[in-house]
């Protein structure tokens, strides 16, 4: 299975950019990880929920010991392993290996079950599958051994974790880790693969179809990681906090890539539950996160300043969905020490654009931050032309954090490119005359009232700042007479009170929104679907508005027959 190659991507005098600017380095993930282990081997690099942690040292003899291991089994070069662990140390030990190895990392989200994790399996032709023998009551040896003859490609199913007897034809992890020391091990694998090899494929996580597998080399995501750190102000004395999957792009490069870059440490909380993670964050004495804004939102709501303590964190960054003014203004009287940023990204190219520590906090009110140095975003019309400042269009991004392409998807790839290079994201928006570009919409995820394209953020954000309101989402629902109207489905706050359709209309209207964009339904729910990394799944309330409204209609059609 051939994949796309960097010079399929980029021209020779953009790599050659890259690597002149800083952009991309000659180092591999492991050759990072040696200078770490040079200058502070002994530190405690990352820990999780049950164990005492690893030090960088450590990391590396055990990658080292299992890329051996591996190496032996029968993995070897451009071979695929898919890993769906929850955020356990392992993962961390498992990736440094394979990048060591030169075989491709597949991480699969411990929340998917059987149909997605075939579907990506078969789709990156994977050999080697690692995987809990059960974590929160899910038998997934047993799932992986069903699935085992139904995926071409797959020989062999390593449990983690694993207790008792193992599926048939399963492995333990631990049997896999080769008795050797690190310096015979580095002469046993050999050189290994450069930085502009294929590195990872991440799936993304797609609302509306089956997830494209993204291709990513090194380079690519740790010139993110390089970013990043700027915009963070990143030092060695940061503690990440990780309660996103590590086993998608923001919790791989965030609490893996980056701090192992930069020396920093790292704690992984394999389930996130708001209270919990408040007290782990005091115990480890985290000070910078990244996550999904709904992880924020839960903890501000749970926050109680006569038990909790999470003073030591300088930095809450909220990405996967925009973050609503009103979270950031409640999270500074919350926390005075704290500095909330706004980040939008995408599988595809890590991170698209982001507030600094540098920027004036009211941006992050206003905005979801302006590109990184060094890299490219316009807002284009359908065309691929760039729109004048202000107006919406699709964001589109060119830079060295593009992915390599879609797996197996050469057509979808080239969609995504304008005429100039720049990468559709799908995702509206505007710019500001500064460059800072807000986040509005989906470019499929718009309402098309009798003609008029309605984007619903502005309802959504002010409905996010009522104190009645839990969670929104505004979407599309059929109507006969114009096409579409806006359906909102509401999370209702405890102990508020009744919300109906005319109070919120009342309200919206009060707050100055046309009323064209006005909700004509109301569904409130105890929650809102969303995908592993935060992000509401719009597909599925469009799905069950259309089929409540098509079964009210077929029941009204009943009764006048």
């Amino acid at each position: 299975m051939a994949f796309a190659s960097v010079t399929d991507r980029y021209s020779d005098e953009q790599i050659r950019e890259f690597y002149a600017t800083g952009q991309w380095h000659r180092d591999t993930f492991f050759d990072m990880l040696e200078v770490q282990v040079a200058e502070r081997g002994d530190r405690v690099f990352l820990t999780d929920d049950t164990s005492g942690g690893i030090t960088f040292r450590q990391l590396r003899d055990r990658a080292l010991s299992l890329a051996v291991g591996l190496r032996r089994h029968g993995i070897t070069v451009g071979d695929r392993v898919s890993v769906q662990v929850p955020n356990w140390i392992e993962f961390a030990i498992i990736a440094v290996a394979l990048s060591r190895l030169g075989a491709v990392l597949v991480p699969i989200m411990p929340i998917y079950r059987r149909d997605d994790v075939e579907y990506i399996l078969g789709n990156a032709g994977v050999r080697l599958a690692i995987t809990p023998q059960s974590f929160k009551k899910f038998d997934y040896a047993g799932m992986y051994t069903e699935i085992l003859g139904a995926v071409d490609s797959l020989e062999d199913v390593v449990v983690v974790r694993g207790s008792g007897d193992l599926p048939n034809r399963a492995v333990s992890f631990e049997s896999l880790f080769a008795e050797i020391g690190p310096e015979e091990a580095i002469a046993e694998l050999g050189p290994g693969v450069g930085p502009d090899e294929p590195f990872v494929i991440v799936y993304s996580s797609g609302t509306t179809s089956r997830p494209k597998g993204c291709i990513h080399t090194f380079n690519t995501f740790a010139c993110g990681s390089r970013l990043l750190a700027k915009g963070f102000a990143y030092t060695p004395d940061d503690v990440q906090f990780g309660p996103s999957p590590i086993t998608h792009t923001t919790g791989l490069v965030t609490s893996i890539v980056l701090p192992l870059m930069h020396g920093a440490a790292s704690h992984l909380i394999e389930v996130w539950e708001p209270v919990r993670g408040m007290a782990q964050i005091k115990e480890r004495g985290c000070t910078v996160a990244v996550s999904a804004t709904t992880f924020l939102q839960m903890l501000m709501d749970a926050y109680d300043p006569a038990v909790h303590d999470i003073s030591s964190m300088r930095l809450w960054v909220a990405a996967g969905a925009p973050i609503p003014a009103s979270f950031v203004t409640k999270a500074a009287e919350l926390f005075p020490s704290l500095q909330v940023l706004s980040l939008y990204g995408r599988s595809e190219n890590v991170t698209t654009t982001m507030c600094t520590v540098h920027d004036e906090p009211e941006r992050s009110l206003t905005s979801d931050g302006r590109p990184l140095p060094m890299q490219s975003v316009k807002i284009v019309d359908e065309l691929g032309d760039e729109v004048p400042r202000g107006e919406e269009g699709d964001i589109a991004y060119k830079g060295a954090m593009h992915m390599l392409g879609y797996l197996h998807n050469a057509e979808e790839t080239a969609k995504l490119f304008t005429p100039d290079g720049h990468s559709r994201s799908g995702d509206l928006g505007r710019m500001d005359e500064d460059g800072y570009v807000r986040v509005t919409g989906r470019t499929k995820d718009i309402v098309i009232r009798g003609g008029m394209n309605i984007s619903v953020r502005q309802v959504e954000d002010l409905l996010a700042a009522h104190p009645g309101v839990r969670g929104v989402a505004a979407v599309a629902m059929p109507d006969e007479r114009l096409g579409e109207a806006v359906c909102l489905y509401l999370v209702a706050a405890p102990g508020y009170g009744d919300i109906t359709l005319e109070m919120i209309k009342t309200y919206l209207l009060e707050q100055g929104v046309a009323i064209q964009k006005v909700p004509e339904r109301l569904e409130i729910v105890e929650a809102l679907p969303t995908t592993a990394t935060g992000k509401i799944q719009k597909n599925v309330l469009r799905a069950q508005i259309a089929a409540k409204i098509e079964a009210d209609r077929q029941q009204r059609a009943q009764s006048v027959s």
